[in-house]
């Protein structure tokens, strides 16, 4: 949604210009990171504000490491989200993905440029042409992550940016 986008670049911003802050840690709410875009929004006519590409940008280009903390899901834009940060650390039941395409659309917020850089080609052209779901494991295998846990993931992102 807008305030989440508008949420994101407020909070990077104000991290970033931040002395005391040293990193920042990006979660999602109630057990999931983020399911994406509402897609009732994409025929509605533009507005001006936020779009997801820059946010991810901005979230690429922190001088802060930024860690993502991976509940639930990550699919469309919130994995477009986590692919931008430095480190992701999902939750062992957590899945991935990037489903627009099932429904015509190709990842519109650079993840067709992100994900290929992160897990190869042949792996990110599976992952965008089919739009399916990876789970954790595979995930991690992948490169996709960096680590999962099987408890608390916000506990876990947090002692990585501590750490980094």
């Amino acid at each position: 949604s807008l305030a989440v986008l508008q949420a994101l670049e407020d909070g990077l911003k104000k991290a970033d210009a931040d002395p005391l802050v040293k990193a920042v840690m990006i979660c999602g709410e109630n057990g999931k990171f983020s399911a994406g875009a509402d897609i009732r929004g994409f025929s509605s006519p533009k507005k001006h504000g936020v779009a997801l590409g820059p946010i991810v940008s901005l979230i690429e280009s922190s001088e802060k490491p930024v860690v993502a903390a991976i509940e639930g899901v990550a699919l469309g834009g919130g994995l477009e989200v986590a692919l931008g940060c430095h480190y992701r650390i999902a939750h062992v039941k957590a899945r991935m993905g990037l489903p627009e395409v099932t429904i015509g659309l190709l990842p519109g917020a650079e993840g067709t440029q992100r994900l290929p850089r992160l897990i190869g080609v042949p792996a990110a052209l599976d992952m965008i042409t089919t739009g399916k779901h990876i789970p954790a494991t595979e995930a991690l295998k992948l490169g996709l992550v960096d680590e999962i846990v099987e408890e608390n993931t916000i506990e876990a992102a947090i002692h990585l940016a501590n750490k980094v």
